[in-house]
């Protein structure tokens, strides 16, 4: 089989790559046994706005304007609802939060996503005598049926293989790579948190972080917009919620942990005073890194071979947006951005 790329991984940066190689005509496969469940488990919010500190995400505006229509043609392609429009109302825990979250309002990079004006809670279950405050352009994108119905569609053209990737059968050469009876022009890691397993790019410096999460069942909650506190508390459907995440270093496993849940459980009480039933609870390792920005680039030996990762807590947002720069970096000979670029790690 001759193809121009082998993708390994389809998460988050996998298909957002891999749709800017459909888009523009080039043919790939792609490799994923299931192994990586930090896409699979994410919570999906896009959010322009780091609550924690009231300061605008890198690269915010310019990450949304490109993502949302991304997904809006995903949904079309997989003829499925993805995006979700909702709000994000940012708990305030003091008269001193909301007078810096006025502040931050006024400043130019923030105005247009953060309201003015304090939101009272009006909520009986939940616990918020200071109120909230309105985050704009928010919503969430439903990543686990993204990826299950985007390998439905390549396999339909044929074009995954869910296999393990054995990076001792890859064979590289200057004009081609060679993968058992696969041979492409180039080929793209996108495999997150494994890629510290892969000998051509293990010594990236990803920072791997467990995060849980947990549904949970609370009728009487009754609430239509994402909130924001120490946890963070998703309206799903049915009277159920995302409640996540945890950090967790250490135990890099897939597992989930009573650790996690007594944590998140600690914090949610916090919270609401509503009675709830905890559904389910799940667990992924994100491929973090330290600078807080992705690792985009070209192998230092060898032209054909690139990785995509460390997409972080924000894969949703900025996926499209460095996917784009890897195609137009490869294809088009458009230099990374130097944030961005793995070159950045170079001693």
């Amino acid at each position: 089989m001759q193809v121009d790329y082998i993708i390994v991984g389809v998460g988050l940066a996998g298909i957002n790559f891999c749709e800017q190689l459909r888009i523009n005509g080039k043919s790939f496969v792609v490799f994923d046994n299931d192994s990586q469940l930090s896409s699979a488990v994410a919570g999906g919010l896009y959010n322009p706005v780091v609550l924690k500190r009231f300061t605008s995400v890198w690269k915010s505006k310019e990450q949304l304007e490109l993502a949302l229509p991304v997904y809006e043609q995903l949904e079309k392609l997989l003829d499925v609802t993805l995006d979700y429009k909702i709000p994000v109302y940012r708990k305030f825990a003091s008269t001193e939060e909301q007078n810096n979250w006025f502040a931050a309002s006024d400043k130019p990079m923030l105005s247009e996503f953060l309201s003015d004006k304090i939101i009272k809670n009006t909520n009986n279950y939940i616990n918020a005598s200071f109120g909230f405050g309105e985050v704009f352009k928010t919503g969430r994108i439903d990543v686990k049926t993204l990826i299950n119905r985007y390998k439905e569609f390549l396999k339909r053209d044929s074009r995954f293989l869910k296999l393990h990737f054995s990076y001792d059968e890859l064979e590289v050469n200057s004009n081609f790579v060679q993968y058992q009876n696969i041979r492409a022009n180039k080929i793209v890691f996108a495999e997150g948190f494994g890629v510290l397993q892969n000998p051509y790019f293990k010594a990236l410096p990803l920072v791997p972080a467990k995060g849980e999460l947990l549904i949970i069942h609370a009728p009487e909650l009754k609430i239509d917009f994402v909130l924001k506190s120490a946890a963070f508390l998703v309206p799903l459907k049915d009277d159920l919620y995302l409640v996540g995440a945890t950090y967790e270093w250490k135990d890099l496993t897939n597992n989930v942990s009573l650790k996690g849940r007594e944590e998140l459980l600690g914090k949610l009480k916090k919270l609401i005073t509503c009675p709830f039933e905890v559904v389910s609870q799940v667990a992924g390792v994100r491929p973090t890194v330290k600078d807080r920005r992705p690792l985009v680039g070209k192998h230092s030996k060898h032209e054909n071979m690139f990785v995509l990762n460390g997409l972080g807590t924000r894969g949703v947002m900025i996926g499209p947006y460095v996917a784009k720069q890897l195609y137009n970096f490869i294809e088009n000979k458009i230099p990374l951005e130097k944030e961005i670029d793995i070159r950045r790690f170079e001693s």
